[in-house]
């Protein structure tokens, strides 16, 4: 008998149109506003904040609050410099990586809408062997059709529009969810489903739940850093994305070994609280939920981080996806693995208990 999905037709179209928005870091509103109406049926009431993290609450008027999160922006770009033939030189807005954008195409957020353009690159024709230049943040250029500065200012682009890629989301072989930004808005569509499992189920938690879809984490665990100073929780399950490390060029002895279709990764790490962490592996134990381990030196690189280290100190624990091609236009996960990580969330949430401490010393 087949497992039945925990995925619905209506959470699958909510992916799709929650990962063709664009959400680079800095300017997530228009998709939190998508992700929080989604959202509205399955929690009590939100808290926002002034940079845009927006947080679900389940119970809140519980004294003990738990956190289930999750960062919502993407990598892009800024315009940087505009050329007097109107080409337009680009900084990073976030990890961008320069060596895929030749090529690309992108769109260019204005005041006046969308402007379309391309990161150019000169014909392999009119390349020198001996001296071939890569792509590099300082080499690559956006052609917007233009032959001057004042027909690109014309358009509405000035230093500071932010750039994306338009790529858009596709099921591959059945199983395998691509698309631009699954770092990490699959983080944000994945807590959205626990809350919905919730509520379908009518399971009642004995304290706080706080799904928060924190911004600008690919500028340095910001929105994190900001609402967990605010929220003060008791405990915080963060998600995120880590690598598949089973493609070429990537060195298993340095990054370790993970790989989608295998099961979401459970990471030590300083920052992980070691009690926090045992409840999730034997809740996926129990619940027979396939996963697999990392480990993280000196810090994990996302969240966690940001709430483990906050206020007094919140015992914090990350799950994360495994996924391909990271910080790319292609970005490749597995449908298996998502469902995995929705159901060992929702089942750890289950077996907390309120007030529990997790004492580093029992």
């Amino acid at each position: 008998m087949a497992k039945k999905s925990i995925l619905n037709q209506k959470s699958l179209d909510f992916l799709e149109t929650y990962l063709n928005n664009a959400s680079p870091t800095g300017y997530e509103s228009k998709g939190q506003k998508l992700w929080m109406t989604y959202l509205k049926p399955y929690v009590d009431t939100f808290i926002t904040d002034p940079y845009g993290t927006a947080v679900g609450v389940i119970n809140p008027n519980e004294a003990y609050k738990v956190v289930i999160e999750a960062h919502a922006d993407e990598i892009s770009w800024f315009v940087n410099y505009i050329t007097d033939e109107g080409l337009l030189y680009v900084i990073r807005n976030g990890g961008s990586d320069h060596q895929i954008a030749a090529s690309k195409r992108v769109d260019i957020h204005t005041d006046k809408g969308i402007v379309k353009g391309v990161f150019g690159w000169p014909a392999i024709h009119t390349r020198k062997k001996s001296r071939e230049q890569s792509p590099k943040p300082n080499t690559i250029f956006i052609d917007v059709g233009c032959s001057s500065k004042e027909e690109v200012e014309a358009l509405g682009i000035h230093v500071g529009c932010v750039i994306t890629y338009p790529d858009e989301f596709f099921v591959m072989n059945n199983n395998k969810f691509v698309c631009r930004a699954l770092d990490n808005r699959m983080g944000g569509f994945m807590i959205a489903q626990v809350a919905r499992l919730l509520k379908e189920n009518g399971q009642k938690l004995p304290f706080g739940l706080y799904i928060t879809n924190s911004v600008q984490e690919e500028v340095g665990l910001r929105g994190a850093e900001m609402i967990s100073r605010r929220l003060k929780p008791d405990v915080a399950i963060v998600t995120d994305v880590c690598h598949d490390t089973t493609t070429p060029m990537i060195d298993k002895k340095v990054q370790g070994e993970t790989r989608i279709g295998a099961g979401p990764v459970i990471t030590y790490a300083p920052a992980v609280q070691q009690k926090l962490r045992e409840l999730l592996i034997q809740t996926a134990v129990a619940k027979k939920i396939p996963f697999q381990r990392a480990a993280s030196s000196r810090s994990t690189g996302t969240d966690t981080d940001a709430f483990a280290y906050s206020d007094h100190g919140v015992p914090s624990a990350l799950i994360s996806l495994p996924l391909r091609y990271m910080h790319t236009t292609v970005e490749m996960v597995h449908r298996e693995d998502v469902e995995a990580l929705i159901q060992l969330i929702y089942e750890s949430l289950l077996a907390i208990r309120k007030g529990e401490t997790f004492s580093y010393f029992d």
